[in-house]
């Protein structure tokens, strides 16, 4: 249970909810007990009326009427006893049960909070369904634990100190007898729950798995569709299933080996009740009352004795499932305190940066300057390193040696939230979310927008007159990850939500791939007029539209080898004309 003891700050935290569900199941348990010493003193007194009015030789029919008041005086008293036990339980959910929701509501607020705070590199490190899995599954597995679990655990403990208690004073040699089996019920638990532990850990790692084929699946749809592949997918997910089934029925037959053993002790201590109860009835030191009053003990032990292999399981499925939580929620964030107040007046420095993922060199020995107001050019071949260094300028990854400076101050000393909104990125890789068009261009915003502006920012983009062929123009909802839109589309409409903003420095990754030269030349166009201050950063394998920047670096396997002003590249005849030359005769084929 170590990995649960993280919870215990909630249960601090909810202290108030947790007493007074104590409270209430002790109370309830009171009135739950009562029923039995109830149905003892009705059995006792009608035998011994019955025979008193024998002895009295009184008519069958006055003893047959004095017995049915008897009985409906002491049946109201259990019924009444029942009643205030089912408040209690009732208050007693209302509050442990209660407790266990507020706990998982703050739990997921962390857990998602952990979200926002973690870098790139380790989205970079673990699928998204695992992720997901995470925040919902293993929550849930924790939630029940918290709420089930714990009120059936202080139950259990409750019941067992007042029945065994009362039971002691009654007769102690028959509850000895009787609680005979139970020892031997806490080593079966005891053997079972290392068993269950080690499956319910592998249960929870394949559910991720297939949470993240799921997923995976889903945001591929287009591609597994066109290369018909529904029967191979159809196959391994089949096969997963199958896995996962497979250890979910060794879980099973744990807990159906279990559960019935759990019982068969049980009626074991009802069996032990009534013979040595007879034999002390014999003896005259016990009485028909008692056997019943011990009967009823002992059932009422049953389900809180039978539900120990059910509350076990729980228990070891929500420390396989805190465990998981607690690795994720240990990871470090990124580092986003430094310095409140900072302003980009002079340049941003790249010196001697190096960059390596998973021990691969990515980036090697960067040194640049981008002085502010100007517009660079990044170009180079895929996988030459140009979103790594976009990345690292947005503080997304940290470089492995190297700085990043702006105006003389290290960005890793700089406050991070305050730092990134001096940007407006556009990735290689476009997402937008399931919402309306506006919603999408709105989120780059953090200050209100009118429509005008909307609709200048829009056309600035060109795609303006796209979004007025739509039905619900702004109002256009969009499919998961943009699917509504064409790829040219999306890409305008996301440096729209980039522009919108107004950012001090616009980094374009390769956003003007999916669109015509025209409409390049006129989205780069209009960037000039609305960006004549601004510091852009323009990121491409396509000569075309680096073309017109004032400096351009050239990077070929993660280094520079060529930089300066297109004038001057062309002049040194070396990897960037190639380029040149390349692309325009294949411009001219085209």
């Amino acid at each position: 249970m170590r990995p649960l003891f993280y919870l215990n700050k909630y249960f601090f935290k909810y202290r108030v909810y947790l007493g007074l569900g104590i409270i209430f199941i002790v109370c309830s348990n009171i009135f739950a007990i009562l029923i039995a010493p109830i149905v003892r003193t009705s059995i006792d007194s009608m035998i011994a009326n019955v025979k008193l009015y024998r002895v009295l030789n009184i008519s069958p029919e006055i003893i047959t009427s004095e017995i049915s008041k008897m009985a409906l005086f002491f049946g109201g008293l259990v019924l009444a006893s029942a009643i205030i036990k089912g408040i209690f339980m009732y208050f007693m959910r209302q509050t442990v049960i209660v407790m266990s929701r507020y706990i998982e509501y703050d739990l997921k607020n962390e857990i998602f909070e952990q979200y926002q705070k973690l870098g790139a590199s380790f989205y970079s490190k673990n699928y998204t369904g695992d992720l997901m899995n995470r925040i919902s599954e293993d929550v849930s597995q924790v939630r029940m634990y918290l709420g089930p679990a714990v009120m059936y655990t202080i139950n259990l403990i409750a019941l067992f100190i007042l029945v065994i208690s009362v039971m002691i004073s009654i007769n102690p040699t028959i509850t000895l007898y009787v609680l005979i089996p139970l020892p031997i019920l806490s080593i079966s638990i005891y053997y079972v729950s290392e068993i269950i532990n080690k499956r319910s850990s592998v249960l929870q790692a394949k559910l991720s798995g297939i949470t993240t084929f799921v997923q995976e699946s889903f945001s591929g749809i287009r591609v597994l569709k066109s290369f018909a592949s529904e029967s191979h997918f159809t196959k391994k997910f089949q096969i997963q299933s199958d896995d996962y089934k497979s250890q979910y029925m060794k879980l099973v037959q744990v807990n159906a080996l279990f559960f019935p053993l759990t019982m068969m002790l049980v009626g074991l201590s009802v069996i032990i009740t009534i013979y040595f109860g007879g034999k002390q009835v014999i003896a005259g030191t016990f009485s028909f009352g008692n056997i019943a009053e011990y009967v009823i003990y002992v059932n009422m032990l049953t389900w809180p004795v039978a539900s120990l292999g059910w509350v076990t399981s729980i228990i070891q499925r929500a420390s396989a499932s805190q465990e998981r939580i607690n690795h994720f929620l240990e990871e470090k964030p990124e580092n986003r305190e430094g310095i409140d107040t900072f302003e980009f007046n002079k340049d941003i420095r790249i010196e001697q940066v190096n960059f390596a993922y998973d021990q691969v060199n990515v980036l090697s020995d960067i040194s640049f300057e981008i002085k502010k107001g100007q517009t660079i050019g990044i170009i180079g071949t895929t996988g030459s390193g140009k979103s790594t260094l976009a990345s690292l300028l947005m503080r997304l990854y940290a470089p492995t040696s190297g700085s990043i400076q702006i105006d003389g101050k290290d960005i890793s000393t700089l406050d991070l939230p305050s730092y990134r909104s001096l940007f407006g990125y556009v990735p290689q890789d476009i997402f937008l979310f399931s919402e309306s068009i506006r919603n999408n261009i709105l989120f780059g915003s953090e200050v209100p927008q009118t429509e005008e502006d909307i609709e200048r920012i829009t056309q600035l983009t060109d795609v303006w007159e796209d979004i007025q062929g739509f039905t619900k123009k702004l109002d256009t909802v969009l499919g998961e990850r943009g699917i509504t839109l064409s790829g040219g589309q999306k890409q305008r409409v996301a440096i729209a939500r980039a522009l919108i903003r107004d950012p001090e420095i616009l980094i374009l990754d390769d956003s003007l791939s999916a669109v015509d030269t025209h409409t390049e030349r006129v989205i780069k166009s209009n960037l000039k007029s609305f960006g004549q201050d601004k510091t852009m950063l323009l990121i491409s394998h396509r000569v075309s539209t680096v073309e017109d920047a004032d400096f351009i670096v050239v990077l070929d396997e993660g280094r520079i080898v060529e930089k300066g002003s297109p004038s001057e590249l062309l002049l040194q005849n070396g990897m960037f004309a190639e380029m040149v030359k390349t692309q325009n005769a294949q411009n001219q084929t085209v």
